[in-house]
């Protein structure tokens, strides 16, 4: 149950959408050739939450149906972005990896907002319980989602030695590096890159780079150059996003003062996205 007493999991309403319903999702589908998303932060201070719930967010908005992944599967956060409570030890996405033959709808989290869901581990699992799962695990777990929902957001951790972190990077369609306006960022995220791509996952899908909690600093954006990484969004350290967070509501909804520069940004992904 979430905290408006309403039932976790999604099975009983995709039974119910109509022949033409299923139409319109398929085609909403079709129109996103790339449709599985990865987000994986590179520094200090660039937590993927707010970015990944106020996206998805908006996606849903505009009629897809969203699901959101939280493969952060030691600290796990996005069921606080949106408002829900955390599921049972071994419940939600372990349920699903250890259970090839169970229903994944079933693990699935609604949430308050039309068309967005979650699939997330309990915070109370294991660490030790994750530690065992083969990247085919992963991978059928996201080709699943990716057959029912027109749009998957997935926070991946920054863990490369973790099977979650580059079995994700490798299955997504498009992948997005957070970093914030630290002086370690960009070598972090060559590093990363690097890594991933000795150990045969490709990264061209991984060139784009968000800058999250900007100051309006002097930072060094002209080091990019250097790289063949493209700065696609700059969201700044807004407020009013970590006042919405702790009242457990998603800012670019319910907040009555909203940053331009923010929306900006998180448009301008949701464009990307979209093709």
């Amino acid at each position: 149950m979430d905290k408006r007493g309403r039932k976790v999991g999604i099975k009983s309403l995709l039974e119910k959408i109509t022949p033409q319903d299923n139409e319109q999702i398929g085609g909403a589908q079709k129109q996103i050739l790339y449709n599985v998303i990865g987000f994986i932060s590179a520094s200090d201070f660039a937590d993927n939450g707010a970015l990944i719930s106020n996206l998805g967010y908006l996606l849903a908005e505009k009629n897809f149906n969203t699901c959101i992944v939280d493969f952060k599967v030691f600290y796990p956060t996005l069921y606080n972005y949106l408002d829900l409570e955390h599921n049972e030890r071994g419940k939600g996405l372990l349920s699903v990896l250890r259970d090839d033959k169970a229903d994944i709808r079933e693990h699935i989290n609604t949430t308050k907002y039309k068309q967005l869901y979650l699939l997330s581990p309990s915070p109370y699992d294991l660490i030790e319980e994750y530690v065992d799962f083969k990247f085919e695990y992963i991978e059928r777990v996201i080709e699943e989602l990716k057959e029912i929902f027109d749009i998957v957001l997935v926070d991946i951790p920054n863990n490369p030695p973790l099977e979650f972190c580059l079995a994700s990077m490798k299955q997504v369609h498009r992948g997005f590096i957070t970093v914030s306006e630290r002086i370690e960022s960009i070598v972090n995220a060559t590093k990363l890159l690097e890594f991933a791509n000795s150990v045969g996952i490709t990264t061209a899908k991984f060139t784009n780079m968000i800058y999250v909690n900007t100051l309006n600093t002097n930072y060094d954006y002209g080091a990019l150059k250097e790289t063949e990484l493209k700065l696609v969004a700059q969201l700044p350290l807004v407020q009013g996003v970590i006042e919405e967070y702790f009242k457990g509501n998603i800012y670019m909804k319910h907040s009555s003062i909203i940053n331009k520069q923010y929306v900006a940004g998180i448009h301008n992904l949701m464009q990307i996205i979209l093709g």
